[in-house]
């Protein structure tokens, strides 16, 4: 009997969990009988039915997401056509609600396993095992065992007696009895094959449930949070750690809910650091204190990155979506980990929440954005199935897509006409933003605003009047359109501009080909000969290039003149940019990095 796992990701880098929990936990004696197969969502749907038919599976069941609900849909149904006796299974967030209602406009599926599967898929594999060719009646010939939850495994077992599901019995569909919540501890680990996550963002979870009750989410149905012990969160931390795996991301809807239990993590993994591996971690800022701050504080650049949720600035949009936000107090805990300069924070904000029009939306842009997260992401909001929003969008008069993600179309507060501009504003943030490749352009033109969000906002309509969202433009297009739109719409002199460009673009990458608007080195090329031959002042710069000639050394780094301090910028001093009264030699040094920024070291060279 083969009992196939099918997960359609969104994208290969990540993997997923929930199938491999599933067969963990269903224990060694069921190995051979369980096989998990992994697809994306950019797969051709022919590729991923015929991969499935290969595999020639007895029972299928599928992961089943908003983001591949739809695929995930029509694989089954084609399936179905080319195995009609094969049972096809669903289990996942995207089906554990309205069950009936899918099972009737899908009379393909079998059954749907709904809330935490595992000691329900542990139990819905017996009962298919024990009906495979062989045994008599569905009947064991061998002894009955014991499941993890000490119930006894009837010879006879039937779909009606497993707890957990929805499914069709005769011309039925029948609702079994609800599951308690698993405790985390009977859990195994998921990763004993490291080899098989090679290149991979490995999810990982120590807790289950959130103690928050935000109407949009659907951890504000799992009222209680369960924690896996310490110990053993430890040593499959150390497991991580030994592999040298890239990157962790927890999955604890709000990691810091318990203080003891963050410290303690966080204290291992600052203790067992081995220089490569990243954690991600989802936290609500305002609760962090200042010993959690401190611990922080001591990490390695790169081995930490925070994610916040702090989804809107407006306060009655916040006490509406349950959320008790203190913004003053966010915004010093923001301050205080930015001080550290060793971990990557990533800001969230969601349109389309009640009480938030577009103008308010504006204000908590500019709010989040003067925290300078190295991500801000500007989410749109998902009605989701099962969640309290869900209950109240015709009060709140939020219209959203039939299909997923069920993304907000408009509300009483907001357009969709709004919604398409917050879209284009979305777009050019994540260009001119989250890619970080602007950092010293960015601070000088927003002066030129009465804010951030009026800046990308302005910039968004430039893109869409010239045409620039239809294609798809390299980065150094990007740079030469923020230049265009700098010098049409900035109050500094183009000169200003060119320079903050050419600082950020060789900041990271010492490029082959020089940007159009970088000036002409043609006249310094004696000056950085000059250097690069001083072979006492080379090295006292450059320590650590002892097995390099000058000339090796020029081509490994970069050299560039500046007559502003654009090195300054990012600092967001306030102060006007003034010009220097000597031109100075800025050497990029690309061998040493900011592990948090990826940005190359700079030394001031002189004259």
């Amino acid at each position: 009997m083969k009992f196939l796992l099918i997960a359609v990701n969104a994208k290969y880098i990540h993997s997923n969990p929930a199938v491999y929990s599933l067969r963990a936990y269903a224990g060694k004696e069921y190995e051979k009988e369980i096989e998990i197969t992994e697809y994306t969502i950019n797969n051709r749907m022919e590729e991923i039915l015929s991969g499935i038919y290969e595999k020639s599976p007895d029972v299928a069941a599928f992961s089943c997401y908003i983001w591949n609900w739809d695929l995930v849909r029509e694989l089954a149904e084609e399936l179905h056509k080319i195995r009609p006796q094969l049972p096809i299974w669903l289990g996942g967030p995207e089906v554990s609600f309205d069950v009936e209602d899918i099972l009737r406009g899908c009379p393909w599926i079998t059954g749907i396993m709904i809330g935490e599967g595992e000691e329900t898929f542990r139990e819905l594999v017996d009962y298919y095992k024990r009906r495979a060719p062989g045994k008599e009646g569905g009947k064991d010939s061998g002894p009955a065992e014991e499941i993890p939850e000490k119930r006894s495994r009837g010879k006879n077992i039937g779909l009606e007696d497993i707890r957990g599901i929805v499914c069709r019995i005769g011309n039925r569909i029948v609702r079994t009895g609800e599951r308690e919540p698993i405790d985390m501890n009977r859990l195994p680990f998921l990763y004993r094959d490291g080899k098989r996550f090679e290149n991979r963002i490995i999810y990982y979870e120590s807790s289950r449930g959130c103690p928050f009750r935000c109407s949009y989410c659907l951890s504000a149905i799992d009222k209680n949070v369960r924690f896996r012990d310490i110990e053993t969160v430890k040593r499959e931390l150390q497991f991580f750690l030994d592999e040298k795996v890239a990157q962790v991301k927890f999955v604890d809807r709000t990691f810091n809910c318990s203080h003891s239990h963050a410290m303690e993590i966080w204290n291992y993994i600052y203790r067992h650091d081995n220089g490569i591996t990243n954690f991600h971690f989802e936290i609500a800022a305002e609760k962090l204190d200042e010993e959690e701050i401190n611990l922080l504080a001591k990490l390695r650049p790169g081995l930490v990155q925070l994610e916040i949720g702090v989804q809107s600035a407006n306060p009655e949009t916040l006490a509406e979506i349950n959320r008790q936000a203190d913004m003053d107090k966010l915004g010093k805990v923001v301050g205080d980990i930015r001080r550290g300069r060793n971990i990557h924070l990533h800001l969230d904000l969601i349109a389309g929440l009640p009480h938030e029009g577009y103008e308010s939306f504006g204000k908590s842009f500019d709010a989040v954005y003067s925290m300078k997260p190295e991500q801000l992401q500007l989410g749109f909001l998902k009605v989701l199935k099962g969640s309290p929003m869900h209950d109240k969008a015709e009060t709140y008069g939020i219209k959203y897509t039939s299909r997923p993600p069920y993304e907000v179309l408009c509300t009483r507060w907001l357009s969709f006409g709004e919604i398409c501009r917050l879209k284009r504003i979305e777009e050019v943030v994540e260009l001119y933003y989250n890619s970080n490749q602007f950092t010293h352009t960015l601070p000088i033109l927003e002066k030129s605003f009465t804010g951030a969000f009026a800046m990308f906002e302005k910039l968004a309509e430039y893109y869409k009047e010239k045409g620039y969202f239809i294609n798809s433009p390299s980065r150094l297009h990007r740079y030469e359109v923020l230049l265009e739109f700098a010098s049409a719409y900035g109050n500094e002199e183009e000169g200003l501009y060119k320079e903050l460009l050419t600082y950020d673009i060789y900041l990271r990458e010492n490029m082959k080909s020089r940007p159009g608007f970088g000036r002409d080195l043609e006249e310094y090329k004696g000056r950085f000969r000059e250097f690069y031959n001083d072979d006492i002042r080379l090295r006292r710069m450059l320590p650590g290039y002892e097995e390099y000639q000058p000339r090796q050394i020029a081509r490994m780094t970069h050299m560039e003149v500046f007559s502003y301090p654009v090195w300054e910028s990012g600092e967001g001093t306030g102060k006007k940019m003034e010009r220097l009264p000597i031109e100075q030699m800025v050497l990029f040094d690309y061998r040493k990095r900011n592990p948090l920024t990826n940005e190359a070291e700079v030394i001031l060279a002189g004259e």
